[in-house]
């Protein structure tokens, strides 16, 4: 019932901050899609460029629609409102309060990233999104999710979580097979960003969404990545630190 209890209050966050929350999740990957696959007509991996971005822009679009659902708000309620007290004497169970901020991030992320698979419809570009394409992109907007928790708990202000966003977040959006392939990267850094979880779901969608033979094995390492970061959420809350 915790999970069931977290979900209700992010449902009526959602449905109180609808305009603002769409508006949000649209406009700068739509700017993106005019910009990236209008403005500039050329091909990437022998594809027009628009198939090429597309699955990049929803894939982005999950991240970062889901971490900053989850970011945002629990560092308010945890250096402003002072919120945790509330939650650490309530009957809800700690790991089910953190369930259910991970799996609203995620449907907050799937709904953004469902934003722009409805604008791109119309257009016919032959690429497919299918069941397999949404699992993967909810996965993707949990992993960020949960990073959203750790970093709510690590920040000393406000103002630390734009910084992070900044320094990884925006970077992540840039580098990780969204907008160029990451085969044009020196090796060393290749591998890295290659290893990061929005790399991961940019290249499984984009592999489903052209009909290419697709390595699952991303799912995995997503999954792990999700493992880690909630095991880290955890251990914030069941030993109050940064409470």
């Amino acid at each position: 019932m915790g999970i069931i209890t977290i979900l209700w209050e992010k449902w009526r966050e959602f449905l109180r901050d609808f305009s603002r929350i769409t508006l949000a999740a649209l406009v700068a990957p739509l700017m993106y899609l005019i910009v990236f696959g209008w403005g500039i007509r050329t091909t990437m991996n022998g594809m027009p460029y628009l198939n090429f971005l597309i699955p990049g822009v929803v894939s982005l679009t999950t991240m970062n629609g889901s971490f900053n659902a989850i970011a945002q708000n629990l560092n308010v309620q945890r250096l402003y409102e002072k919120a945790f007290d509330q939650v650490i004497i309530s009957p809800t169970p700690l790991w089910q309060f953190i369930a259910g901020q991970i799996l609203a991030g995620a449907l907050r992320g799937l709904y953004a990233g469902g934003i722009i698979l409805f604008l791109v419809w119309p257009i016919e570009t032959g690429l497919v999104f299918n069941g397999i394409s949404i699992l993967i992109l909810f996965l993707n907007g949990a992993v960020f999710s949960a990073l959203g928790i750790v970093v709510s708990f690590l920040a000393r202000s406000h103002a630390d979580v734009p910084r992070f966003s900044n320094y990884f977040i925006m970077p992540m959006a840039y580098l990780c097979n969204t907008f160029f392939s990451t085969d044009r990267i020196p090796h060393g850094a290749r591998e890295m960003i290659a290893a990061l979880p929005l790399s991961q779901t940019s290249r499984m969608v984009r592999g489903i969404a052209t009909k290419e033979p697709v390595n699952l094995l991303g799912i995995l390492i997503l999954l792990a990545y999700l493992v880690v970061l909630t095991g880290i959420g955890l251990s914030f809350v069941y030993k109050k630190k940064n409470l």
